[in-house]
């Protein structure tokens, strides 16, 4: 564990939708950012939207590298770095837009890293899987998933941001830092090649 992680001011929530009890200001939970004050210092503002959205940011991120572990490890990255930066950032109030674009930018770093491994790397045997993971991959067994999966990155960012996350067309332009007439056109082809596989499968 790195030293970072060892002095982070928040932990992972014990319960889902877990709400800051020592944070005064509205923080809507899964759903936005919500009233994260300029007044507020960086371990109060991570510590209430860490406590309001790590579970969605880690499903988000699983969908996208399909590994929960890795996944859970980019969502505590990316609220390291907000944290470390959060002086820097120009508006608090878009606090969560800039961590689903972080999410999204380091598990499209895991799957650079992950295929450049996997090339080089000699084959040996898997670990033994969590129960976490082993529900991730029964969910990953479905056509649709696996169809996802075979997608181009950026069509399965879009649906993924789209369907899954169920953000709007202005959020995912901002998670994936593209035009959102850019996203549309993501969105359809990826949308055209699920269609194409699901079709051939049926």
């Amino acid at each position: 564990m790195t030293e970072a992680r060892q002095n982070m001011p928040f932990r992972k929530p014990d319960d889902e939708g877990a709400r800051p009890t020592d944070v005064t200001e509205t923080l809507v939970a899964r759903g936005a950012a919500g009233a994260v004050t300029v007044a507020w210092d960086a371990d109060q503002a991570v510590t209430a939207l860490y406590a309001s959205n790590y579970r969605p940011l880690v499903r988000l991120a699983a969908m996208l590298v399909r590994d929960v572990a890795t996944a859970e490890e980019v969502v505590q990255e990316a609220f390291i770095a907000m944290h470390g930066g959060w002086r820097r950032l120009r508006d608090p109030d878009k606090a969560l837009s800039y961590l689903r674009q972080s999410v999204v930018n380091r598990s499209r770093s895991v799957l650079r890293h992950r295929a450049v491994v996997e090339k080089y790397a000699p084959k040996g045997l898997p670990d033994a899987p969590s129960a976490e993971l082993g529900a991730i991959v029964e969910l990953e067994r479905s056509a649709v998933v696996d169809a996802l999966a075979g997608l181009p990155t950026r069509q399965r960012e879009a649906l993924v941001l789209r369907y899954y996350a169920d953000l709007s067309e202005a959020e995912i332009a901002r998670a994936m830092g593209i035009s959102r007439g850019a996203v549309k056109s993501h969105t359809a082809r990826g949308m055209a090649a699920l269609r194409n596989v699901l079709e051939q499968l049926s």
